[in-house]
């Protein structure tokens, strides 16, 4: 009988749903030089030294002891030797994984890498070019629960330098043509890194878009179909698509990475019909997250990344990305209405006046963006209708262009509605704007002003008998007491009270 419980102990371990989980540890490398290495990480150089490594180590381990998964891809890992290190230190702070696996691509900078507390049966390695700045896929087979589980962790070309969605096209090609060759039925996770949003299709830039609008997650991965994402309701087990886990969570938790204050979805966890169909290991419906521990976040809110001021490291912060990770059981996945993406419905601007929050998206047909500076814009649906404000959203819009856009967010500041998320449908053309102009006769929240000459005085433009508050979002810009001025482009916004905001040196000129 003693023996029997001894047994049977390993195998009540891990009868419980077991959590998987992506995790982008921005550049752990060693302190040993090998020449391959970042500049900024080169030994001896930019205060990186056997300290500042030992640092990293410390608080890359902390996040994984307190995310506590089963089965974790990196990204970002120098190399074997660091990736050693780190689940040497893990072991120490009884946080250990018994089993491991990491690229070994000649010549890359960073590999990606795979830590398992379950057995590792197999690995292996996708090449999805020759050149050693491509990114090898790791593909890790692990036995769980007396079933067979592969894993797939990515770490695909970013956008920045020349980011050209062909790049990130090429890794899904090979991992399409590895998954082509295996059974329909088998049970498989692609996590990782993929620098590409959940919604590509809609947000691709233009700058980036070289494959007339195809995308390797989307199109090749099908994570779409009919230009709407997949869930595990209406996914077809033979088509070899995908559910991406974003989808179950609400559009203002949809972000692990922020950059400038843009919010986006770089990390994916990517599931196969296989997954909901209630044999072998199944996905534990509404379990996906993201790991967002306070230390995290800095006192502003921002994530509390690897801090180098002053091109010098400074043994503060973790990542620029945060860990993403779900719940899988050998129970059958359940379905229900919760946990699916809400249906969106045509609405209006001023049906947007009406609501503090969306709960289902809203679609606004024929969008006029009246003004656009920078990621700002004022919308306009008719010259007599109200204006909204987008505020951090407009990336992709051109002023005088016409729109159909979903709008997933909105927000009420100090005052002033705003739409801070949204994603552009269909391009309807271009409109003359002079009739989408308002005047100072009427002061409108969210309306335009043209051609307007005044006295700037502490605060206050002075013009035509009225007094009005005066903001420069680029303070700089201010000018002196005094000064004559004609502003050719301003925005009606509100901040406590109504007051014209210039956005761009552009926008009004001093007189005199």
């Amino acid at each position: 009988m003693k023996l029997f419980s001894f047994f049977l102990i390993p195998f009540l371990l891990f009868a419980a749903p077991f959590k998987v989980a992506s995790y982008n540890v921005e550049n752990l490398f060693d302190a040993v030089y090998n020449g391959t290495e970042y500049e900024e990480f080169i030994p001896g150089r930019h205060n990186w030294n056997r300290r500042m490594a030992e640092r990293k180590l410390d608080h890359t381990a902390e996040v994984l002891c307190d995310l506590d998964a089963d089965i974790v891809g990196l990204q970002e890992v120098e190399n074997a030797n660091v990736f050693e290190q780190l689940r040497t230190r893990l072991k120490r702070v009884g946080c250990g994984y018994r089993y491991g696996a990491i690229t070994h691509k000649q010549g890359a900078p960073i590999q990606v890498a795979l830590l398992s507390r379950f057995p590792i049966r197999s690995v292996r390695e996708i090449q999805v070019s020759y050149s050693p700045r491509v990114r090898n896929i790791l593909e890790v087979d692990v036995y769980v629960d007396g079933q067979d589980l592969k894993v797939f962790v990515n770490h695909w070309k970013s956008k920045s330098r020349k980011g050209y969605e062909s790049k990130r096209i090429a890794y899904a090609r090979a991992l399409k043509r590895r998954i082509d060759a295996m059974p329909s039925d088998k049970a498989y996770i692609l996590l990782g890194d993929l620098n590409t949003d959940y919604d590509a299709y809609l947000t691709l830039p233009k700058r980036l878009n070289d494959t007339g609008g195809k995308t390797g997650l989307n199109h090749l991965l099908k994570t779409v179909e009919n230009d709407e994402l997949l869930t595990p309701e209406n996914i077809r087990p033979l088509q070899r698509s995908h559910v991406d886990l974003w989808t179950q969570l609400p559009y203002s938790n949809r972000w692990s990475h922020r950059f400038y204050g843009h919010k986006s979805t770089l990390d994916h966890i990517l599931l196969p019909a296989s997954m909901f169909d209630g044999k072998g290991i199944d996905y534990v419906n509404g379990s996906f997250g993201v790991f967002k521990a306070d230390y995290l976040f800095t006192k502003k809110g921002y994530i509390n990344s690897w801090q180098i001021k002053g091109a010098k490291h400074t043994g503060k912060g973790y990542s620029d990305h945060l860990p993403i990770y779900a719940l899988f059981d050998t129970k059958p996945f359940v379905h229900t209405a919760k946990y699916m993406p809400p249906k969106p419905v045509s609405g209006t601007i001023e049906m947007l006046y009406q609501k503090e929050k969306l709960d289902v998206p809203v679609d606004l047909k024929h969008a006029v963006v009246v003004l656009k500076r920078g990621r700002y814009a004022v919308l306009k649906q008719h010259p007599n209708g109200r204006g909204i404000f987008v505020f951090g959203a407009a990336r992709g819009l051109e002023e005088g262009s016409v729109y159909t856009l979903r709008v997933q967010e909105i927000h009420t500041y100090k005052g002033l509605k705003e739409i801070t998320a949204m994603v552009k449908l269909k391009e309807e053309g271009t409109e003359t704007l002079a009739p989408y102009y308002s005047t100072l006769n009427t002061l409108w929240q969210n309306e335009v002003v043209r051609n307007i000459t005044g006295i700037y005085k502490r605060g206050y433009l002075y013009t035509k008998g009225k007094k009005i508050p005066l903001y420069f979002k680029n303070r700089v810009l201010t000018p002196p007491n005094g000064s004559k001025l004609k502003i050719a482009y301003a925005h009606i916004g509100y901040y406590k009270r109504l007051q014209l905001v210039v956005y761009s040196r552009k926008d009004f000129t001093v007189l005199e």
